[in-house]
């Protein structure tokens, strides 16, 4: 179950370099075939977001009883099959493009005049790309990638709405709009692509960048799961790197841990642990820890962040609140700052129909299972994923005969890491 559990609260056809055009490739090496994913196909994304359960049913209680008895304290989940009921209804490559509900905040990093307002500019969009998820407090657990499993979608940011965020205006109370571009010339282009590049251990890579801001993000992650008697904890390990290449600068980041708790009753989700963001070129560094709450009293969905210059060993700005809900900034200058999650414009990613879309596409991939959890109907759900996962499991089986190593589609190993095949930063 190496897998990160749902964050919820309750409240192409351009192939030129440098740009997102991924392909069907054939012979399984990067950047060699010749179907583009094209971005005129992408159309608003309208599926419903709404999770109707109310919490754990009584006979699903006894399922999930039974497992709960067969494990020990601390054990790794990564290869315990877990009951389909739980399922959310669709991949963990999806979920990751979430990180991005809130463009036009990435997109304003570029746009400070200062490598101190940059770096903060970046830490107001971090505390704020975990909240935006599917309306209800149930947590689920999205679809495990299938290896070679994709997912691509992008987002239309209005011009006029990208500006450094420290002296734009608040969004009124309330507005949570779905703000759209009439006009495509007066926006920015967004892309994002995802891919499962490993099943042992289950690493996921993405990436997306604006050509025209010249700013893009890549990512690779893992998780690694362990039972914690009434909670699952789940690690996040790997790192992401965000470049600003009008400023030359490097943003390196981490991200904190999930945890699913209550998981016999209403299943819900905090987030722990400290994580890091660090720019080698400027100096500048930050800390944010996001709080578990404690046994007894004391608020949820904590998070407290601080912003330093190393060099001068100065904190130039410190914030605290919810992730879920409100975040307070203050500044070295004694300026202050309040983001409302709740209220921030949500931008719907655009995607191609599922008739357009690869076998290995999330959404496609994973449509029977889908449709059979819509439909109620846990028994037939099941049986479908066991069905891709039998398949993932034979052809893993072959390429070990073979000796064939596993090659993704869009990204490369480098030491460690994994980056996207044709970056913004390699461009010519």
């Amino acid at each position: 179950m190496a897998y990160f559990w749902r964050i919820r609260h309750s409240h192409q056809k351009d192939s030129s370099r440098g740009e997102i055009s991924p392909v069907q490739c054939v012979g399984r090496t990067p950047n060699s075939g010749s179907e583009l994913v094209l971005s005129e196909d992408e159309k608003s994304d309208n599926e419903d977001k709404e999770e109707t359960e109310l919490g754990v049913m009584e006979d699903q209680r006894s399922i999930i009883l039974h497992l709960i008895s067969q494990l020990k304290l601390g054990m790794d989940l990564t290869k315990v099959v877990l009951p389909t009921f739980i399922l959310e209804k669709r991949s963990l490559l999806e979920m990751y493009a979430d990180f991005m509900a809130h463009p036009d905040l990435l997109l304003a990093i570029t746009a400070g005049a200062t490598p101190e307002e940059r770096v903060i500019c970046f830490v107001e969009y971090y505390l704020t790309a975990f909240h935006e998820g599917r309306k209800g407090a149930l947590a689920k657990k999205p679809y495990n990638p299938i290896i070679g499993e994709t997912f691509h979608c992008s987002w239309e940011v209005p011009k006029d709405r990208v500006k450094p965020k420290r002296t734009a205006p608040h969004s009124p109370a309330g507005c949570h709009e779905h703000p759209m571009a009439d006009d495509p010339s007066k926006s920015y282009k967004l892309r994002f692509v995802a891919e499962q590049v490993s099943h042992h251990p289950p690493i996921s890579c993405f990436y997306c960048e604006c050509k025209e801001k010249r700013l893009c993000v890549n990512t690779h992650v893992w998780t690694k799961s362990k039972f914690m008697g009434m909670s699952v904890g789940v690690s996040m390990i790997g790192e992401g790197v965000l470049r600003l290449l009008e400023h030359g600068e490097e943003y390196v980041f981490t991200l904190p841990s999930a945890y699913a708790r209550s998981i016999l009753t209403i299943p819900w989700v905090e987030l722990g642990g400290k994580v890091s963001i660090n720019c080698a070129k400027t100096g500048y560094s930050a800390t944010v820890i996001f709080h578990t709450k404690p046994f007894y009293g004391g608020k949820v969905h904590r998070v407290t962040a601080e912003v330093k210059h190393n060099p001068t060993n100065t904190i130039v700005c410190k914030a605290h609140g919810e992730w879920n809900g409100t975040l307070e900034f203050t500044y070295n200058n004694g300026e202050t700052k309040v983001i409302d999650t709740t209220t921030l414009p949500v931008y719907p990613k655009k995607i191609r129909p599922l008739e357009k879309q690869g076998p290995m596409e999330s959404r496609n991939l994973w449509r029977e299972v889908t449709r059979y959890l819509r439909l109620g109907d846990i028994d037939a759900a099941t049986e479908q994923k066991r069905h891709l996962e039998e398949k993932q499991r034979v052809e893993e089986r072959k390429r070990e005969n073979l000796r064939t190593p596993w090659k993704p589609k869009y990204f490369i190993q480098e030491g460690d890491g994994w980056v996207y095949f044709n970056p913004l930063w390699k461009a010519h």
